[in-house]
């Protein structure tokens, strides 16, 4: 990483959502951007990219599929963990394979979350 504390991007177009998910990662001791659709988040890839970005799969407009195929077309090496409240076998694979560091399910619990957040940054090779 290249900041002292990790810059963790939640795009999810719920509101409570986003600022739940603000709350605990700013506790946890991480710096948080928060977005409320993918297009927003994508915009912002190249001036402020995240250690991790948690992504929701089910927005309107730009999904979370989307943002992970755009970042698989860019070579992002933005890690990305999916959260979402409607689950299916199908939507988990296609996660996977599409690159996500990990797909959980609403409602989270926090230690998973963070835990899942940790693994992703530590995965991913760092830029030095």
């Amino acid at each position: 990483m290249s900041r002292d504390l990790p810059l963790i991007a939640v795009v999810d177009d719920e509101d409570g959502v986003r600022t739940a998910l603000r709350r605990l990662l700013q506790s946890a001791g991480m710096k948080v951007a928060t977005f409320c659709g993918g297009r927003e988040f994508l915009s912002t890839l190249a001036t402020q990219p995240p250690d991790c970005a948690v992504i929701d799969l089910h927005m309107p407009d730009v999904t979370g599929f989307d943002v992970l195929t755009q970042l698989a077309e860019t070579r992002s090496s933005v890690p990305v963990v999916i959260i979402t409240g409607h689950d299916s076998v199908d939507a988990e694979t296609a996660a996977t394979l599409g690159g996500a560091s990990a797909y959980l399910r609403k409602p989270i619990k926090d230690h998973v979350l963070l835990a899942a957040i940790t693994a992703a940054i530590e995965a991913t090779p760092s830029s030095l």
